[in-house]
């Protein structure tokens, strides 16, 4: 059942907030005024507010009762680099930035249970309401984690929400295991020897070494990993050459591309698999290889017994029932920081349908308001029966 957001206009308030936010999208460490109103919100609740952890992260405290435990709720806060198509009220204001993930929802769900709480003060124990900044790759959680986050706010265990389009508002998703993938990036420069395109025994064509690395790189997901276990890799960029110099054969290619795995032993191949067959492609076409492999985000993988209380709030506020088998993305979540020592879970929020084909990412995306109930109170819930004080 949802806790009643209707009757003194919270539900009212809270969708204008999400609204404004979104008209106001700011991108990952530039959430000057995103977090200056979430430090406002929280204060005039009577929230203790710390600001300044992953530079514009924000971190409010509630302790209520002679409770021991502590858990932590995390919503991040930043926007995308990419324009926002569709006409709405409330469209960016921002050229070339947009609300196209819900953190603009996720903040706004993050601050209204937070209000209630200290309304209501229903538990008893400590919980921290962690506002992330550069959840969309460029690194706040682990700058958060890196500059103290869990040795100032300690916590037992470490709760994350998505949204998720294709659920009904009134629906969530609570899985324990895997969620979503690591998220990794790699560079390989292949260099040869250019020529004349008329003549290319004179050279040693990196692009002909390309095409056979590009042809090749699916085998190492279809013929090297373990079959029941899920691999990405993906080539996304490709650089060489001049399109105005049809004629010459460049001297090198820059390659790079992503790669995905759900547990630590495949991420761990695919970094080793990736510059393997670099250099054999290399060696056969008698030419050098560089590699590089950057490790951005572990997976997201549930800890059984934080998943296990997810569940048992979501249950208590989704009239549509709660996903317990629900298959993991992979997508990437720095979420995986707060969770990798900490046990944690990280559940999806239905979004309704995705209108026109609008899911995350899209530039005609938008986070549903109606979800606005369900995930307040499943925050509110998860506090009232972890911190109960029993």
């Amino acid at each position: 059942m949802h806790i009643d957001l209707k009757s003194d206009g919270e539900l009212e308030m809270l969708t204008a907030l999400r609204q404004d936010l979104h008209a106001h999208p700011e991108l990952g460490f530039e959430e000057e005024r995103t977090s200056q109103c979430v430090a406002d919100i929280l204060s005039e609740a009577g929230i203790a507010v710390h600001r300044g952890l992953g530079q514009t992260g924000v971190v409010g405290t509630l302790v209520n009762g002679e409770g021991a435990g502590a858990i932590g709720l995390r919503a991040d806060m930043d926007a995308l680099a990419m324009p926002e198509t569709a006409e709405r009220p409330y469209k960016s204001t921002v050229d070339g930035k947009m609300h196209a993930c819900g953190h603009d929802g996720h903040t706004v769900l993050l601050l209204g249970a937070a209000r209630y709480l200290a309304k209501t003060r229903n538990f008893s124990g400590t919980v921290h309401f962690i506002f992330q900044p550069a959840e969309e790759g460029r690194g706040g959680a682990k700058r958060m984690v890196d500059e103290g986050l869990f040795t100032r706010f300690p916590c037992d265990m470490v709760y994350g929400l998505h949204n998720m389009p294709g659920l009904d508002t009134d629906e969530m998703a609570v899985v324990n295991g895997p969620q979503l993938a690591s998220s990794d990036s790699w560079k390989v420069t292949l260099r040869g020897i250019g020529t004349h395109g008329a003549k290319p025994h004179l050279g040693r064509d990196a692009i002909a070494a390309c095409g056979h690395f590009l042809a090749s790189l699916q085998t190492i997901a279809g013929r090297i990993i373990d079959p029941l276990q899920p691999a990405v890799v993906s080539a996304c960029s490709v650089q060489a050459g001049d399109p105005k110099a049809l004629n010459v054969i460049p001297d090198h290619v820059e390659i790079g591309g992503t790669a995905r795995a759900y547990s630590p032993h495949v991420r761990n191949q695919l970094e080793v698999e990736i510059g393997r067959l670099a250099k054999g492609i290399a060696t056969m076409f008698d030419i050098e290889a560089e590699y590089s492999y950057i490790r951005r985000i572990p997976p997201v993988i549930n800890h059984p017994d934080a998943a296990s209380n997810a569940l048992a709030a979501a249950r208590s506020v989704c009239a549509k029932g709660v996903r317990t088998n629900f298959p993991p993305s992979t997508a990437g979540d720095d979420f995986a920081f707060f969770a990798d020592d900490i046990p944690g879970a990280y559940v999806w929020l239905g979004n309704g349908p995705a209108v026109d084909g609008a899911l995350h990412h899209n530039t005609a995306y938008d986070f549903n308001d109606a979800a606005i109930p369900t995930g307040v109170s499943f925050w509110a819930r998860l506090v009232e029966q972890q911190l109960s004080g029993n």
